[in-house]
């Protein structure tokens, strides 16, 4: 994608979910909660056990398996968390070189993610993705917070809400971005559902060679 092309996008600014949309770590995530949180539950967690508490960050998913626990909980899945990422779990060359494009070219970029500090932190970390990102915003211990914080980048950008897409992979991500106003960007390049939940998603995108199509097409 040429610099050229880039600077006559109609979308200014683009918001990146992380777990599932830009990093593969979701399935780290369930691991890194069994093995810190069975031992202290006493118990076995199933993987749909765990990911129905998803929504508030690693804090709440902590708070709500194992809320006795929960110091020793959320330390414990912040080690496994660490010491397990790898490669597999990184972003492919072709969406490090889009962002990459990206920010060379001008367009806005920020990250909102229902993930904790500590876990956002330990990934951007990882994979050398902070110098992308001009704003991060992080989920809560209480609850699911991703649509105020789309709605904190938009108000402090100050474009108009067409100019602005949400890049997630999630049906929550959808309805977030929506009840924003923001443009949506369903993201299916590594879950590859086939029959996604696009609801009102601009654009379902299987690679991110499709999320580049759309945005060309949004600037015709």
């Amino acid at each position: 994608m040429s610099r050229v092309y880039l600077c006559r996008l109609m979308i200014k600014g683009l918001i990146f979910d992380l777990d599932g949309t830009i990093t593969n770590t979701l399935p780290l995530c369930v691991k890194a909660f069994r093995q810190a949180l069975e031992p202290l539950a006493g118990r076995q967690f199933s993987d749909e056990e765990i990911v129905a508490t998803f929504g508030p960050s690693e804090e709440g998913t902590v708070d709500a398996l194992v809320h006795e626990h929960y110091d020793k909980g959320l330390s414990d899945y912040l080690l496994f968390y660490r010491e397990q990422i790898a490669a597999e779990h990184g972003p492919s060359p072709s969406l490090t070189e889009w962002l990459s494009c990206l920010k060379r070219s001008g367009v806005r970029l920020a990250l909102v993610t229902g993930k904790g500090a500590g876990s956002t932190a330990i990934t951007l970390a990882k994979f050398n993705l902070s110098e992308y990102f001009e704003h991060v915003g992080t989920g809560s211990r209480s609850g699911p917070v991703k649509e105020k914080r789309i709605a904190e980048v938009v108000e402090e950008w100050g474009f108009s809400l067409d100019e602005i897409a949400y890049v997630g992979d999630a049906p929550s991500d959808v309805v977030a971005a929506k009840n924003v106003g923001v443009k949506m960007i369903l993201a299916n390049w590594f879950t590859h559902d086939e029959a996604p939940n696009r609801l009102d998603a601009d654009v379902c995108a299987d690679s991110v060679e499709e999320a580049q199509e759309w945005l060309k097409a949004a600037s015709l």
